[in-house]
Order: structure tokens, then C-alpha cells, then sequence
């Protein structure tokens, strides 16, 4: 049966619908500069919208006699120092990042141009001799093209992701005098400018650099989507950095003013004495936004390619059907529209009138776009595939049916869901998990930490039951092909998630603007609610992203273990086997990595938050200022520095291992990575998730169990600051980046394939 999607209708809906979703994103944030930051008076609105969310317009600050123009001053000011610490700290990062950038390119070159000798004649076809493909020094060209793009593209989408957030935290704090509703509505619509701008700019600039390559490459499609591998690469790796850098940033301040400020000094979170609190503030933005839309990014870009590959070389790619072999990137088009959809829901056709509607709203939208995507997914896969076609599975063509692959997507799909609840379960503080950790408190700070790690071990079981049987349901109906295309339905709601995820550092962000300022209790209070819920959703955010990379760097191995021409990989071989055992370390090396750098960051901040207590009259009392720019710098110098060696670590490892002991060590090396990374990866972020809403729970005081741990200050509050403490570098820094180690390797080792194939194993060879 032929498609019922014209190549030329598969011309005009993708790119449509990225430009849809970059018109979608600006229209929200036009709406988020509404909401003035000069201080003015403006009349309440007159009419239908003035009673909007259940409140009237006025501010609680008119209703208390304060001066309202003085806080709206306030808040734009720290703004600002919040977006010029993020911006100042980005470029230094990107400075850095821009130079590796330029030497890795150059490496691609030098490795894959030399597979034939920079030969500028055409070859036979990896997977079918008879024919005549384009040279090996065209694949080193468009590869290293294909990576500068990906790269710059991760740096722009975390970029603006900071910028946005950094312009919506004063809006969302000012909003929250006027309702809860009001704050919730700007931190989401902020967040989904982010999602928008990045799922949609990711599949533009994919489908232009497709088309761009397609006019040299001509009918050599294995060749062409071969080099497209260069983009998901560019993608992850720019996201290692991102990640790295803005955990390590983000980690050192915070830690160094909870340890100060809250347990030596006994003051508030976000008090304006704390020298440390802008630094925290801006790690917020470089380490959850920045960091997360650059590494989600690197995930949607790994997936699309993993599946173009595998496709190239099946009966799509063989019988150059265009429709069916950008599939991929129909159900990515399709997902932004869904996204856009669910996002109304949000913001225009309910109302959040309470607190404790926030978090319902905000799993609505995972639970909506779920369910619509999968109806997407159907369509999409009605229209775009043959009724039957093959795929290609380990040098044989598996006869496929079109509603295999729906399920194969919505497996992957269904699975995100299932991921991102049990991680809700696990580390909000609405249900009992989290509560038995609050519960620990009242002995101290080591039963707080032994129950915080037995909750992170356990709530790895069902994402890992979830992520088996995607796997095995994905597999067994289009191989690897059915694994890349799950990772894809797990990521194709990617915009409602990001928007989920970069709501929480917006929240909390606006919660510290509301104490610096000095607004009133009441204010304090709505922002933290926003902030609780926004701590859950972060966590959520963090399961899918754990859980798509499990996903996608089993289908970039699928695709590099084809690519090597390896027929089997064997466990029982001595090559194999220390691969395997070598790969299982390396995300226990990295933690530590990371680890220890948070630590030895944390020191310094410690020390200079200390020394200004100790030396600066008047700062306790509040009739001095801190020196906030010295904490920024130390922030800001400590996670430059001490990004580079994890990094290194991530990058080198398959390098060296694919040259010097090839191809069959170098698939054990990533299958050992892959198996433990996704472990230890959940087990963190959901550890630390818990121990941070364990101490929010009980500085909340909500329900009557609470508040016989509380108040502030009390013996059982500062065992959960410790507890807090030590989680921020497990759930902000060591648990997201390994997701990114385990991508990074499997995209590498594949772009590097033809390398190892032809030269590697020197040591094998040797002896």
C-alpha cells in the first residue's frame, strides 16, 4: 500500500510545525512582558477578567500599607544581578566550550577522513557491496558540519532557556500579590517558551541540515543520515558541559548558604544577608534550565538520528521512500501540536484558584499530552508508513507492520509516564515515602540520610521494569529501529515537559526575589507553594530524562554495533567481558568526579560566606550589604574548572578504548555504562529529590504530622537541611549528568564507527 503523505506534504507540515512552535513560544512570552517590572501604578482592569483566578486585582502590599513601589524597584534589581551573573557565567562556560568545540571538529575530521586515507574517490557501500556510496572524506566533512550545528544548537537552546527564566522570576514573584493563580500562570507560560522554542528549533534546524546534505548526497541516503549522526553528538556533548558546569555552579552555592546561613546562623532561606543567595539564584538558572534544555536537546537530537540510521539501511532508505524515513521527525512535528494544545489547559481553560491545585495542574499535563499523543502517534503512523515494509536487523530485513511501530512509539510514550509518576511518588512530599523521611528527622541527621538512600534504591525498581519492557515490546516488533522510535515517543511530548521543568526553578527563584525583597509572609507563602510543586516536577522531568537516555543509548549501540559490523556481541569473551565490567565503573568514577568537586566548591563559598559574617559590621543586622559578586566569581571560577576533567573523562573513554582495543571491548565498555549509569542515575535524583521536599515539608508545617517536626530552626529541621545538603549534588549534579555520560558515549562511539572498525584494536593487533 502506497503512503497517504506525499513526499512534498512531508516538505511542508515539519518545517510548519517547528515555525508554529517558535510563533506559540513568542506570543507567550509577549504575554509574560506584561507584566510590568518598572515601578507604576496601573489602575485595576475594569471588567470581565478583574475577579480572573479568584482574586481581585489588588495587591496584598495596598490591602498591608506597604509601599508597592519600592518592592517592584527592589525586585527588578535583583533581577538584574540574577541575569548578569547567569549571562556573565554562560559566556565564560561557552568561551570554553567554543574551544573544545573547534578541536573535537577537527578530530572528527582527521578520524574519519583517515578511514581511507582522505580518498576523494567513491566506495562500495557498507551494507551492499554491489553498489557505489560517496567517500569516506564527504561522511568526515558532513559529520563535522552536522556536530558544529548540533552544538551551537544545544548552546542556543540553554541560552535562551536562562535568558527567559531570568526575565520571568521578578514577573512571577509580583504576580503572586495578586493570586496564586497569577504567579502559577506566568512561571508555566515562561517555561513554555523554553519547551517550545527548544523542541521546535531542535527539528528545524534537523530538517534543514537533512535537506541541505540531501542535495550533495543525492541518492546515497546510508551515507547521508550516516553523517547526520555528527548532530546528536554536537548536541550532548555541548550538554555534558552545560550540565556539568551549571550543577557544579548551582551545587556550590547553594550548599555553601544552607550550611551558613541556615544551620551556623539560623537565618531564612533567601535571606538578602547571605552573601551566597544571588549565586544560588543564578545556579538555579545555568544548572536546572540551562542545563536540562541543553541536555533534553542532546536526547531528542540522539534519538532522531539513531532511528534515521537504522532506517537509511532498511526498506525507507533502500526504496528512498522520503514520507516513512522521516517518520521520526513527523511524530516530533506532531508533538509539538499536541504540546501546544495541553499547553491551553494550563493557562487559558482552567483556573487555579488554591495551592493545593498546583500540582494536579501541573500532572494534568503530562496525563493530557499523553493521551493525545498517542492518537498523534496513530495518525501519523497511518499516514506516513506503508501498511508493510523491513528494517534492518543485524545484517538481516525484518518484515515489519505499520502498527508495530505505533506501538513501538507508544510503549516508549507510555513509559515516560510511568517513569515521571513513580518518580512523583517517590519525592513529593504529599505521599508517605517522603513523609517516612520527614519522620526520620526527629533522631537526627544519620537516620535522615540512611532513609533517604534506601528510598532512592528502591524507586530505581519500576522505572527499570518500564524501561524493560519498552525495550522488549520495541525490539520485538522492529528491533533496534523499534528502540530509537520508543526513545522518540518517550521524548515527542518533549515541549509540555520542559515547560513542567523549567516552571520549578522559575518558582523557586521567584520565592527567593520574595524574601530579599522583604514582602510579606503571605506572599512567601505562595511562592514556596509554587516552589514545592515545582521541586516534584523537576524530578519528573529528571525521570524522563534518565529514562529516554536508557533508551536512545541502547539504539545509538544498536546502530554503532551494526555500523562496526560486529555480528554478536559476546559476553563470555575476555575482550567483551572487561568492556562490561570497565563501562559498569565508569558511572561510579564520574559521581565521584562530581561529586567532589561540588565539595571541594562548597569549601570555598563556605569559607567566604564565613569571612563576610565575620568581617563585614553590620551584616547580621541588616544595616550592611554583602558582597554578593565575590560569591558569583568563586561559583563561576570552581565550576569552569572543575568541569573539564568529568568532561574529558566522558569524551576520551571511547576514544581511547575504540583505538586501542576496538570495536567488541568498545560495545562491552557502553553496554556496562549503560546497565549501571541508568541505576546509579535514577537512584540519585530521587534520593535527593526526597531529602529536599522532606525538609520543605516539614518547613511548611501543613499537616499536623508536620508540624510536630517543625518549626524552622527546630533539632529536626536542621537534620533535614543536612539531609537537603548533602542531596543537592546527587539530584542536581551527579544524577542528571550521567544520563548524558551514558548518550555521549553510545553517539561518539557510533560517529567514530567506521574509525574503530578500519583501525582499531592497536593493542590486539600488537600482541
Amino acid at each position: 500500500m502506497a503512503v497517504l503523505l506525499s513526499t512534498l506534504a512531508t516538505e511542508i507540515v515539519i518545517p510548519v510545525a517547528a515555525v508554529i512552535g517558535i510563533v506559540f513560544s513568542l506570543v507567550q512570552w509577549f504575554i509574560v512582558s506584561r507584566v510590568k517590572v518598572t515601578p507604576e501604578r496601573h489602575a485595576p482592569p475594569a471588567g470581565p477578567n478583574s475577579k480572573k483566578n479568584g482574586f481581585n486585582d489588588y495587591l496584598i502590599e495596598e490591602e498591608e500599607g506597604l509601599n508597592d513601589q519600592n518592592v517592584v524597584a527592589k525586585c527588578a534589581e535583583i533581577q538584574n544581578a540574577i541575569s548578569e551573573g547567569a549571562t556573565s557565567f554562560l559566556f565564560t562556560e561557552y568561551q570554553y566550550v567554543g574551544v573544545f568545540m573547534v578541536v573535537f571538529a577537527i578530530l572528527i575530521f582527521l578520524f574519519l577522513g583517515s578511514v581511507e586515507r582522505f580518498s576523494t574517490k567513491s566506495q562500495p557501500c557498507t551494507y551492499d557491496a554491489q553498489r557505489t556510496c560517496k567517500p569516506a572524506l564527504a561522511t568526515a566533512i558532513f559529520s563535522t558540519v552536522a556536530f558544529v550545528l548540533g552544538g551551537v544548537t544545544s548552546i542556543l537552546s540553554g541560552f535562551l532557556g536562562m535568558k527567559i527564566a531570568t526575565y520571568a522570576n521578578a514577573r512571577t514573584t509580583l504576580e503572586a500579590r495578586k493570586g496564586v493563580g497569577k504567579a502559577f500562570i506566568v512561571a508555566f507560560r515562561s517555561g513554555a517558551v523554553m519547551g517550545f522554542l527548544l523542541a521546535a528549533n531542535g527539528l528545524l534546524v534537523l530538517f534543514i541540515t537533512i535537506n541541505v546534505f540531501k542535495v550533495y548526497y543525492g541518492d546515497d541516503w546510508e551515507g547521508l543520515f550516516e553523517s547526520i549522526t555528527g548532530y546528536g553528538l554536537g548536541g550532548s556533548a555541548m550538554a555534558l558541559f552545560g550540565r556539568v558546569g551549571g550543577g557544579i555552579y548551582t551545587k556550590a552555592a547553594d550548599v555553601g548558604a544552607d550550611l551558613v546561613g541556615k544551620v551556623e546562623r539560623n537565618i531564612p532561606e533567601d535571606d538578602p544577608r547571605n552573601p551566597a543567595v544571588i549565586a544560588d539564584n543564578v545556579g538555579d538558572n545555568v544548572g536546572d534550565i540551562a542545563g536540562m534544555g541543553s541536555d533534553l536537546f542532546g536526547s531528542y537530537a540522539e534519538s532522531s538520528c539513531a532511528a534515521l540510521v537504522v532506517a537509511s539501511i532498511s526498506s525507507f532508505g533502500i526504496n528512498h521512500e522520503f514520507t516513512s524515513m522521516l517518520y521520526p521527525l513527523l511524530i516530533s512535528s506532531m508533538g509539538i501540536l499536541i504540546c501546544l494544545i495541553t499547553t491551553l489547559f494550563a493557562t487559558d481553560f482552567f483556573e487555579i484558584k488554591a495551592v493545593k491545585e498546583i500540582e494536579p495542574a501541573l500532572k494534568k499535563q503530562l496525563i493530557i499530552s499523553t493521551v493525545l499523543m498517542t492518537v498523534g502517534i496513530a495518525i501519523i503512523s497511518w499516514i506516513a508508513l506503508p501498511s508493510s515494509f523491513t528494517i534492518y536487523n543485524f545484517g538481516v530485513q525484518k518484515v515489519v507492520k505499520n502498527w508495530q511501530l505505533f506501538l513501538c512509539v507508544s510503549v516508549g510514550l507510555w513509559a515516560g509516564l510511568i517513569i515521571g509518576f513513580v518518580t512523583e511518588y517517590y519525592t513529593s512530599n504529599a505521599y508517605s515515602p517522603v513523609q517516612d523521611v520527614a519522620d526520620s528527622c526527629r533522631t537526627g541527621a544519620a537516620t535522615n540520610v540512611i532513609f533517604g538512600l534506601a528510598l532512592g534504591y528502591k524507586s530505581v525498581i519500576i522505572p527499570i521494569f518500564a524501561i524493560a519492557v519498552s525495550i522488549f515490546v520495541s525490539f520485538s516488533f522492529a528491533a533496534m529501529y523499534g528502540i530509537a522510535v520508543a526513545a522518540l515517543g518517550m521524548l515527542s511530548t518533549i515541549a509540555t515537559g520542559l515547560a513542567i521543568d523549567a516552571y520549578g526553578p522559575i518558582s523557586d527563584n521567584a520565592g527567593g526575589i520574595a524574601e530579599m525583597a522583604g514582602m510579606s509572609h503571605r506572599i512567601r507563602e505562595r511562592t514556596d507553594a509554587l516552589d514545592a510543586a515545582g521541586n516534584t516536577t523537576a524530578a519528573i522531568g529528571k525521570g524522563f530524562a534518565i529514562g529516554s537516555a536508557a533508551l536512545v543509548s541502547l539504539a545509538l549501540f544498536g546502530a554503532f554495533v551494526s555500523r562496526a559490523a560486529i555480528s554478536t556481541v559476546d559476553v563470555l569473551t575476555p575482550k567483551v567481558f572487561i568492556g562490561l565490567i570497565v563501562g559498569a565503573m565508569l558511572p561510579y568514577w564520574f559521581s565521584a568526579m562530581t561529586m567532589k568537586s561540588v565539595g571541594s566548591a562548597a569549601l570555598k563559598m563556605v569559607e567566604e560566606v564565613r569571612r563576610q559574617f565575620n568581617t563585614i559590621p553590620g551584616l547580621m543586622e541588616g544595616t550592611a550589604k554583602p558582597d554578593y559578586a565575590t560569591c558569583v566569581k568563586i561559583s563561576t571560577d570552581a565550576s569552569i574548572k572543575e568541569m573539564i576533567p568529568p568532561g574529558a573523562l566522558v569524551i576520551l573513554t571511547p576514544l581511547i578504548v575504540g583505538t586501542l582495543f576496538g570495536v567488541e571491548t568498545l560495545s562491552g565498555v557502553l553496554a556496562g555504562s549503560l546497565v549501571s549509569g541508568v541505576q546509579v542515575a535514577i537512584s540519585a535524583s530521587n534520593t535527593g529529590g526526597a531529602w529536599d521536599n522532606a525538609k520543605k515539608y516539614i518547613e511548611a508545617g501543613a499537616s499536623e504530622h508536620a508540624r510536630t517536626l517543625g518549626p524552622k530552626g527546630s533539632d529536626p529541621h536542621k537534620a533535614a537541611v543536612i539531609g537537603d545538603t548533602i542531596g543537592d549534588p546527587l539530584k542536581d549534579t551527579s544524577g542528571p549528568s550521567l544520563n548524558i555520560l551514558i548518550k555521549l558515549m553510545a553517539v561518539e562511539s557510533l560517529v567514530f564507527a567506521p574509525f574503530f572498525a578500519t583501525h582499531g584494536g592497536l593493542l590486539f593487533k600488537i600482541f
